[in-house]
């Protein structure tokens, strides 16, 4: 079937950040790049508006079968635009690992490096060029160590990688009569790549939403604190950060008041954290425990187990526990920053 450069252009226009033209066009390694990239960050399917029409006829020429037996011997030319995006891909992908796999054994070792070698290998992979995925994953694995606990691994990892799927860079086969795939089972294993991809980092999230919350209810107000010499500059930055509650309130119908940003955290905030449902177990209390339970709760075990006041072996372990406990769960009612 031919392919249109119209309905490519509308298809880029439409879900362009997507790759929905490229799906459309056959080229399923570039359609799951722009799917966990959102369109190579912006940058690349902005660029692409003056090379849909070289996509257009190269998937027709493969459409037709006119596409000429590459030379085995020969190299694809060095392209400077693919190695960048191997390296940014790469430390994203990195970074991704980072945020939602770093709880996993070996980590450092194995997940982290594999998971920066496959987001250099898809970009290796656009188009009719490929790579060597064994050799791009073995510099992986053997880059990895020298930089193991940095955060910033992803770095030279992605470098390395780049620079062995440059080295070991091919045309790819042509396509043999029969051989492209009904769009069904072609998305199917483009879905099943995206949850790959997505589902560790929405587990973290998600797992994590009232720490995350937090944080950034703190920087918020560090972000504030600085104008403290100029109120009605603070003033206004608060009112442009709370425009999206203020949009909430006119479709649900609710009002405005001053206690704005704790209204907000209490609305978010309604699930415990793993290390927070353990504070209350130490603290025998249960998930509806007001303040006034906790602190109450916490005096009368502090006095039970306070080391001067119990001789058992466990009684100061047990202390600093309870201590622990209760200062985690402070954190949910500590006093509101913006007043």
């Amino acid at each position: 079937m031919v392919k249109s450069v119209i309905v490519a252009y509308a298809l880029w226009a439409a879900g362009g950040p997507l790759g929905l033209h490229h799906l459309y066009l056959g080229r399923d390694s570039h359609a799951l790049l722009w799917m966990l990239t959102l369109g190579g960050f912006g940058f690349g399917w902005v660029r692409e508006v003056i090379r849909i029409p070289a996509y257009v006829n190269e998937a027709n020429r493969d459409g037709d079968k006119e596409r000429k037996t590459p030379p085995t011997s020969g190299l694809p030319p060095v392209s400077p635009v693919r190695f960048i995006g191997q390296v940014c891909v790469g430390i994203y992908f990195g970074t991704v690992a980072l945020i939602g796999l770093n709880s996993l054994s070996f980590f450092y070792l194995i997940v982290l490096p594999l998971c920066v070698g496959a987001g250099v290998h898809l970009v290796s992979c656009i188009g009719q060029q490929t790579s060597d995925l064994q050799k791009t994953l073995t510099t992986c694995l053997i880059t990895s160590p020298i930089f193991y606990g940095s955060t910033l691994s992803p770095l030279p990892i992605s470098l390395a990688a780049s620079v062995t799927a440059a080295q070991y860079r091919r045309v790819k086969p042509p396509r043999t009569p029969g051989s492209t795939q009904k769009l069904g089972p072609r998305l199917y294993k483009l879905g099943l790549a995206w949850l790959a991809f997505s589902a560790p980092l929405g587990y973290c999230i998600f797992h994590n939403t009232t720490a995350t919350l937090y944080y950034l209810s703190d920087c918020v107000a560090a972000l504030l604190d600085i104008f403290w010499f100029l109120p009605w500059l603070r003033n206004v930055l608060e009112y442009i950060l709370l425009i999206p509650y203020r949009v909430l309130c006119v479709l649900t119908g609710g009002g405005y008041y001053e206690d704005a940003w704790r209204k907000v955290l209490e609305i978010l905030l309604k699930e415990y954290t793993e290390r927070e449902r353990e504070a209350l177990q130490v603290l025998s209390l249960e998930v509806e425990a007001s303040l006034e339970d906790i602190t109450h709760s916490y005096r009368e075990l502090a006095k039970t187990w306070h080391p001067d006041h119990n001789p058992g072996k466990d009684a100061e372990a047990m202390f600093l526990k309870i201590n622990e406990a209760y200062e985690v769960l402070l954190r949910r009612y500590r006093p509101h920053r913006f007043k």
